[in-house]
């Protein structure tokens, strides 16, 4: 038997865009349960610091997900699950009606473990880095 490898390299970027629309949010808040008044208040938002109602941070992170799927359906004879996130951190706010594009770099590569370590980036349509995390994908070679 062959042992297969992983086949990404360091480098390896792909990408996704999407405007955050507000049944983006709501679908969010309910699937969850996660009402936060930042989510679903305009009134409270409003004087707030942003002056308007934010995106879910986690959701902007589901956007990350995404990508990984993209990644994952491009190798169909090597099948993988994502392993986690590390390193998660909600920089700036995603506001409702951003467009936010979703950058996932492969900056390591585990051929032992078969494993990909993916630098995540989430930017919106200012250019202001809005998420950042790092994504582990486990591949299978059976």
């Amino acid at each position: 038997m062959i042992a297969k490898s992983v086949p990404l390299e360091v480098g390896d970027t792909f990408r996704f865009s999407k405007t955050v629309g507000e049944s983006d949010v709501y679908l969010f808040a309910g699937i969850t349960g996660d009402f936060a008044r930042a989510h679903i208040n305009d009134e409270y938002m409003k004087n707030g610091r942003y002056g308007q109602r934010i995106a879910h941070g986690v959701l902007s992170l589901g956007y990350a997900s995404t990508v990984s799927t993209m990644v994952t359906e491009q190798i169909q004879d090597m099948p993988s699950v994502a392993y986690g996130y590390d390193r998660v951190r909600f920089v700036k706010p995603v506001l409702i009606g951003d467009t936010i594009t979703v950058t996932y770099t492969i900056a390591e590569v585990d051929q032992a473990s078969l494993k990909t370590y993916a630098d995540i980036e989430i930017t919106n349509q200012r250019g202001e880095l809005c998420t950042v995390a790092r994504h582990i994908l486990k591949f299978f070679s059976d």
